[in-house]
């Protein structure tokens, strides 16, 4: 019994499978009562600003949400080429910066040059070296010498053998009043902060005027007192206010204008080893060179000029040390040809790229 029922469970399997196999090769067959298959429904996107998930806003709820929207913006500005809004802040094509901005005049430029050059530690060096010079060679001159030695000169002129070498130190400050700039990059800040360069140039220029001639008086003035103050009393010859005027102002501005000339020369040169030496040659050369020419006949006339306009005889000519003039021209002289070299330092200035 259990044999032939093995086998009738077997036949059906068959049959089964022969049934699925004819079904998966006879072409499907529509009912002609039935329409065609339903096509999926299409999600249409959001409108703009509106979450997915919500249902369509109809057309004249669009209009009214937008002109809400465009009155709480306010006006918007004028349009880029491409379409897309101009940034904030243009008004009928003029960009207003919210940032309230003031027109900048030399007083700004000066305030910025005067910050720079009493916190900057060169400053402090330079002059407190020109100032222990000054004070300490002339002090040195007045004790090593005695009171007979000023029958025809008075003391006050001791100063002027400090001077000597503190204007070296004037006229290096000049320069690095501008190169120290150019070394550090720092000049390509200061001239987007103020893109007029003439007006620059022209505050480095009158706070360095001030601060060296105001420095290099006060130096000259204490030297000239404590020379008075060691040699006085009879037999001394006394000072004049020509000669007193000669000794404190008139050295001071000599000294200033020479580091004027060097700030022109650094200005042009824009490098603090090439200006400096390039001054040097200008303050020692016209003393050394009269020396060789002195020896030909023909150029004796012009190495005696030279050596009557060089900077140790117009520091002494100021000074009155040879009794002969106030060293008036000499002043000029080298007031025409720092005017001439800030004339070129200008002009270079604006030519050039920072």
């Amino acid at each position: 019994a259990p044999a032939p029922a093995q086998a009738e469970a077997a036949q059906a399997e068959a049959a089964q499978a022969a049934q699925a196999q004819a079904q998966a090769q006879a072409p499907a067959q529509q009912n002609p009562q039935q329409g065609p298959p339903p096509v999926p429904q299409q999600v249409q996107p959001p409108a703009q600003g509106q979450p997915y998930g919500q249902p369509p806003t109809p057309p004249q709820q669009q209009a009214q949400q937008v002109q809400q929207q465009a009155a709480w913006q306010g006006p918007q500005g004028p349009q880029n080429p491409q379409g897309s809004q101009a940034p904030q802040g243009f008004q009928g094509g003029t960009y207003i910066s919210p940032i309230p901005v003031g027109r900048t005049h030399l007083g700004h430029a000066l305030a910025s040059e005067w910050t720079k050059i009493r916190t900057v530690r060169s400053t402090v060096w330079t002059l407190a070296v020109m100032a222990s010079l000054v004070v300490g060679i002339g002090f040195l001159a007045s004790a090593a010498t005695d009171t007979t030695d000023y029958v025809t000169d008075p003391p006050i002129t001791n100063g002027l053998f400090g001077l000597l070498l503190g204007q070296i130190c004037v006229i290096t400050l000049g320069v690095l009043v501008v190169t120290s700039e150019y070394g550090t990059g720092m000049i390509r800040t200061t001239l987007t902060a103020a893109p007029k360069r003439s007006r620059v140039l022209a505050a480095k220029a009158l706070v360095f005027f001030a601060v060296s001639w105001t420095v290099t008086t006060v130096v000259c003035t204490l030297s000239a007192l404590i020379g008075a103050g060691l040699h006085s009393g009879p037999g001394v010859a006394e000072a004049t206010g020509g000669q007193w005027a000669g000794a404190t102002a008139g050295a001071g501005l000599y000294v200033s204008l020479l580091g004027m000339l060097a700030l022109a020369v650094g200005s042009m040169l824009r490098h603090s080893a090439g200006a400096i030496t390039t001054m040097l040659g200008v303050v020692l050369l016209p003393a050394i060179i009269p020396a060789f020419m002195m020896f030909s006949e023909s150029l004796r006339p012009a190495a005696e000029k030279i050596l009557e306009y060089n900077a140790i005889n117009s520091l002494a000519s100021i000074h009155q040390v040879t009794g002969e003039g106030n060293g008036m021209n000499q002043l000029l002289l080298l007031a025409v040809v720092t005017t001439v070299a800030f004339a070129g330092a200008f002009a270079l200035l604006e030519k050039r790229d920072v």
